[in-house]
This record gives C-alpha cells, sequence and structure tokens, in this order.
C-alpha cells in the first residue's frame, strides 16, 4: 500500500516498518576493504532496537571480519534488507568480538532469527552500534 503526496510520487506506508527487521530475509553487509573499495556479501542479520546493536555472525577468516580488523577502530559499516518497495539500511560503528558470551549470545539471536547456525568453533560476531538509519521501514524510533 502506498500513500501520495503533492510533493513527489507515491511512498511506500510506514505502518509495517516496526517489524521489519524481525521478519526472515536475507540481508547485505558492506566493509570497507582496505583500498577503500566497499566489500558487499549477503548475510544474516539480528537486529536488537532496544540496544541500536546489529550482529552478523561469521568466521573468524572471512573477508568482512578481517577488513572489519583492517580497518580498526571506529569502522563504518552498513547492513541492508529490501523486499519490494520496502528497504532499510542501519549504518554504524563496527568491532568483532571473539569471547564465548558474545557469540553464544549473537547465535542464540540467529537461530532465533532464522535458524540454528552450523558448528564453527571460528565463529566470531560483527556487532554494529547502530547510529543512522534509511529506508520507507526504519526500526521504531528514527
Amino acid at each position: 500500500m502506498s500513500t501520495h503526496t503533492s510533493n513527489g510520487p507515491a511512498q511506500p506506508d510506514r505502518d509495517d516498518a516496526p517489524g521489519f527487521w524481525e521478519e526472515r530475509r536475507t540481508c547485505f553487509l558492506t566493509t570497507p576493504r582496505p583500498d577503500g573499495t566497499p566489500h558487499l556479501v549477503p548475510v544474516g542479520v539480528t537486529y536488537d532496537p532496544a540496544t541500536r546493536l546489529a550482529r552478523v555472525i561469521s568466521s573468524r577468516s572471512s573477508k568482512k571480519v578481517r577488513n572489519v580488523l583492517a580497518a580498526g577502530p571506529g569502522v563504518r559499516v552498513a547492513v541492508s534488507q529490501a523486499e519490494g518497495r520496502r528497504w532499510c539500511t542501519l549504518e554504524g560503528t563496527a568491532l568483532v568480538r571473539e569471547d564465548a558470551e558474545s557469540v553464544a549470545d549473537a547465535e542464540a539471536r540467529y537461530t532465533r532469527h532464522y535458524k540454528p547456525p552450523r558448528p564453527n568453533p571460528e565463529r566470531v560476531v560483527i556487532e554494529i552500534a547502530v547510529d543512522r538509519a534509511m529506508g520507507t521501514a526504519k526500526p521504531a524510533g528514527w
């Protein structure tokens, strides 16, 4: 459904925005390569609106994890998802967490959102402190 304004073309309604990040779909993570070019990959993302933290589980040796580690503290990344005309991008600073508690928490969130992840002793978590949201289906509070 959409609404039409006199200022331009029809825009999707935002009534469905609160649950958009709770729905299961493939997302995309963008991290900066060491040369500054964007590295975009499909991922599963969980987002906690109470803490404004997005989490991506991955192997320690993956390119996305290596990009975040190489960029150092304060590196900016983005996660996006879309379905039809509904879309949202969350941006923020990322860090890699390797401690057992953070990994277990991220795995539990992933399991609730998607399915149990395959066993992976090299698993880490890219944790994103979200400070910007864009799109037609932004989480509540943005």
